[in-house]
C-alpha cells in the first residue's frame, strides 16, 4: 500500500506483470513500463558481477545512453556466513568514527546554546548603556540610568553590606540624602558609543568634569556630602564608560567565537557524511531480510542477497521525451572470501543466481526527476535524520542565532539579493502607453492580435512544438526504447550461449 501511495503521489501508474507462470497481474511496485524483458540466470561457477558490467557497458556504448543514476544498492548476508563477519567488522569501524563526530557535534550544539544565552545577556546590558548614550533631553532614559547606577552599587560597591557604599553611608548621620542625590545627578555622556578609541580618554575626562560642575552648582547641601557625591559619581562614570567598551569588545569576540563554533559544526557535518553513507551501504537491508525474498536467506548457509537498480536514459536537450531504461538486478549468491595481495585483506567473490529485469519508459525530464524523488522518499536516510535534528536545534535558538551569525559575516541562501523591482516610469507619455497596452491585451485575448515576438503559454512550455509534433516525438521515443531493450536482451542471451529467436 505504501508503494501504491508513493506512485500515486508522483503521478505514476503501478505495473502489473506475470512474475510466476500462470499467476498474472501481480503488482510489482514499479511504474508501468512501455516494454519489459526479464532474464533469470543460475551461474554456479561464474562470477555474477560480469552480468551487471556487461549490461551497463552495452547500454552506454552499444545504445549510446549518456545518463546513469544509481537508485538502489543494498545487500544482506546470512548471520553465520564469513561474508557477514567481514562486513560487520568494517561496519563497526565506520560506526565508531561516526559516533565520535556525532559526540563532538552534540557537545558543540550544547555550547552553542550557552554562547547565544551569553550574547542575550550582553545585549540586554548594552541596551541600558545605549539608551542613556542616545538620549535627546534631560528626561530621556532616566530608568536606564537608574538601573545602571543600581548595578554599580550592588555589584561594584557591595550594597548595604559595605559601609563605604552609597547605601552604607546613608546610614550615617548627615549622609541620609546621599542616595537620592546620587540617583538624581546626571552628566551628559551622550554619544559615548560612537567615540573612537583614540579620543575615549578625553571623552571620559569631559564627562567627569561636567559631573563635578553639576554637583558644585547644588545649593543647600553640606560640602562634605557634595564632596562624597563627587567621588561616587566619578567612580560610577569611570566604571560605566570603561565597562561599556569592555562589553562591546566582549560581544564582538563572542560573536566571532559563535561563528567559529557554527563553522566547526558544519565542518564536522561534512566529515561525517562519507561515514554515514558507508554505514548505510554496509548495513544489511531490512527489505531483503524481512521482505518477500527473505526465504532465500538461510542463517546457516553461506548466502547473500543483493539488489541493484540503475536508471539510465538518453538525454537530448532538443526533445521533451527521452528513452529510459530502468535496470533492476536481484542477486542470490554464495560468497567465497579470497585474499587480496595488497594489504592482505579478504574480499568476497560472488557466484550464484541473478534475476535481471529491463523496463522501458518514454519519460520527460519532470517524470525522471519524480521517479528519483520517489525512490529517495522510499529510503530512510540516516544523514537526513541527523540534518533534521541539527536544524531543529538551530531553529530552537530562534532568529537571534541567525542575526548574530550575520553580524559575524555568515550568509544564508534566503538573504541573497533579490532582483530589484522595476521603478514606475515618470515619462509624460506613460498614461497613453498604458492605454494602448491595455487595448493590445484585449485583442490578444480574443486571438485577433498576438504580441510580436511572443509565443503562447503552451508553446513556451512545450518548446514551441504542437500536440501533433509531441505525439510523434513520443512514438519515436517508444520505438527507440523498444529497440534498445530488445537489442540488449537479445545480445546478452546470444553472447552468453542462451537460446535466442
Amino acid at each position: 500500500m505504501a508503494e501504491k501511495a508513493l506512485l500515486e503521489k508522483y503521478h505514476f501508474e503501478e505495473e502489473t506483470a506475470e512474475l510466476v507462470s500462470g499467476i498474472p497481474n501481480e503488482k510489482t511496485g514499479y511504474p508501468a513500463p512501455e516494454f519489459r524483458h526479464r532474464v533469470v540466470v543460475e551461474a554456479i561457477n561464474a562470477y555474477i558481477e560480469e552480468a551487471y558490467f556487461w549490461t551497463i557497458d552495452e547500454i552506454r556504448l552499444g545504445r549510446n545512453f549518456n545518463k546513469f543514476v544509481k537508485i538502489t544498492d543494498v545487500h544482506a548476508a546470512s548471520a553465520q556466513s564469513a561474508f557477514f563477519g567481514v562486513s560487520e567488522q568494517r561496519l563497526s569501524l565506520q560506526q565508531e568514527k561516526a559516533a565520535g563526530y556525532l559526540r563532538g557535534i552534540s557537545e558543540m550544539l550544547k555550547a552553542l546554546f550557552q554562547i547565544v544565552r551569553e550574547l542575550r545577556i550582553i545585549d540586554e546590558r548594552m541596551g541600558y548603556y545605549k539608551h542613556t548614550f542616545e538620549r535627546k533631553s534631560e528626561e530621556d532614559a532616566v530608568g536606564s540610568e537608574i538601573t545602571l547606577k543600581g548595578v554599580w552599587i550592588d555589584q561594584v560597591e557591595g550594597g548595604v553590606k559595605n559601609p563605604a557604599s552609597v547605601f552604607g553611608l546613608s546610614q550615617t548621620v548627615g549622609f541620609s540624602v546621599l542616595p537620592d542625590l546620587f540617583f538624581r545627578a546626571r552628566s551628559d555622556d551622550t554619544g559615548a558609543d560612537k567615540v573612537k578609541p583614540e579620543g575615549y580618554d578625553a571623552f571620559v575626562k569631559k564627562v567627569i568634569d561636567e559631573s563635578d560642575k553639576a554637583v558644585a552648582k547644588m545649593e543647600g547641601f553640606n560640602e562634605k556630602v557634595k564632596e562624597v557625591l563627587k567621588r561616587k559619581l566619578t567612580q560610577y562614570y569611570m566604571w560605566k564608560l570603561r565597562t561599556f567598551r569592555e562589553l562591546d569588545a566582549r560581544r564582538k569576540f563572542t560573536i566571532r567565537y559563535l561563528r567559529q563554533h557554527y563553522d566547526t559544526i558544519k565542518l564536522y557535518m561534512g566529515w561525517i557524511k562519507p561515514y554515514l553513507r558507508n554505514i548505510a551501504k554496509l548495513q544489511m537491508a531490512e527489505k531483503l531480510i524481512e521482505g518477500d525474498k527473505a526465504y532465500e536467506l538461510i542463517t546457516a548457509f553461506e548466502g547473500a542477497l543483493m539488489e541493484v537498480e540503475v536508471l539510465t536514459y538518453k538525454h537530448n536537450p532538443g526533445r521533451k521525451f527521452h528513452p529510459c531504461i530502468l535496470l533492476n538486478i536481484f542477486y542470490r549468491t554464495t560468497p567465497s572470501l579470497t585474499y587480496v595481495q595488497e594489504g592482505y585483506q579478504r574480499g568476497p567473490a560472488h557466484t550464484g543466481k541473478f534475476d535481471m529485469t529491463f523496463r522501458g519508459y518514454a519519460w520527460s525530464d519532470e517524470q525522471i526527476k519524480n521517479y528519483i524523488r520517489m525512490k529517495e522518499e522510499e529510503d530512510l536516510k540516516m544523514l537526513g535524520m541527523i540534518n533534521e535534528d541539527i536544524k531543529a536545534s538551530m531553529d530552537a535558538l530562534g532568529d537571534e542565532l541567525k542575526q548574530y551569525l550575520k553580524e559575524a559575516g555568515e550568509t544564508f541562501p534566503e538573504d541573497e539579493a533579490k532582483e530589484p523591482e522595476k521603478k514606475p516610469s515618470n515619462s509624460p507619455l506613460e498614461p497613453f502607453i498604458g492605454v494602448f497596452g491595455g487595448v493590445k491585451d484585449i485583442f490578444s485575448a480574443f486571438g485577433g492580435i498576438r504580441p510580436a515576438g511572443k509565443q503562447s503559454v503552451k508553446k513556451q512550455i512545450t518548446g514551441g512544438k504542437s500536440d501533433v509534433q509531441l505525439a510523434g516525438e513520443l512514438e519515436d521515443v517508444k520505438v527507440e526504447v523498444k529497440s534498445a531493450i530488445y537489442g540488449i536482451y537479445h545480445n546478452y542471451k546470444k553472447l552468453h550461449g542462451m537460446l535466442t529467436w
